[in-house]
């Protein structure tokens, strides 16, 4: 009917209506050229470290109340070696921090002090291990993203000069999804390595609190008169 009424008014109809074109994820990624490779590349060792560096986290964070009372107890009866395994079987960077503490007993305060930070150190260390690349790839894959802006950019505005004339929106929007694709995927690879990389550090601060707690409560255990 509307095909009729508009050849009876001498309006030409139109053929049909332009379809609509579906772009997958994967397509979308694929428009970004060779620098999704490397932004990928992090993506994966971003979340790669912050699995393995969080349950690693979360597994010295964890405390038993009960562990400094029966401490305290086997030192008291003078039984280290009960108290040794304790810590052994315990095997949290708190337990090991007490057990060199242990070795260090009959020696001047200021020694079994020094051997019990030095251990501490070393395990907070061991805690930080990777997360220099959760911080690399913060800064490094929104790099990446701007580099490819930049070349997609390029590509663009050199198909403009090479087209002339004949230049239309197809000439350059290879170009175009390279810059905007890459910028994206960038940014997104970079905030969420940021706020995993900021999470691990809240959660490494707070397992160093509860060493230097647990140091405190050795030491005042030395000074505690013997039973």
């Amino acid at each position: 009917m509307l095909l009729i009424d508009a050849a009876l008014n001498g309006v030409p109809a139109q053929a049909s209506a332009a379809p609509q074109v579906e772009l997958s994820l994967w397509e979308l990624c694929l428009q970004g050229g060779w620098l999704m490779i490397p932004i990928a590349l992090l993506s994966l060792v971003c979340i790669y470290v912050f699995v393995e560096r969080a349950v690693a986290v979360y597994t010295a964070g964890r405390q038993d109340d009960t562990f400094m009372k029966r401490i305290r107890a086997y030192v008291h009866e003078g039984d280290l070696e009960s108290a040794y395994n304790l810590c052994r079987k315990n095997g949290t960077p708190a337990a090991r921090l007490v057990e060199k503490g242990l070795s260090r007993i009959g020696r001047p305060v200021n020694d079994i002090m020094t051997a019990i930070e030095n251990t501490g150190n070393i395990e907070i260390a061991n805690l930080s291990k990777g997360l220099p690349w959760l911080a690399t790839t913060a800064a490094g894959a929104p790099m990446l993203g701007f580099l490819g802006t930049v070349i997609g950019m390029v590509q663009a505005f050199y198909a403009i000069a090479s087209s002339g004339n004949s230049a239309n929106i197809g000439t350059f929007a290879s170009g175009i999804y390279t810059a905007l694709v890459t910028t994206v995927a960038g940014l997104i690879v970079g905030v969420i390595a940021l706020f995993a990389y900021n999470y691990l550090v809240a959660r490494i601060n707070s397992v160093m609190n509860m060493l230097e707690q647990r140091t405190m409560e050795f030491m005042d255990l030395l000074n505690e008169p013997a039973r």
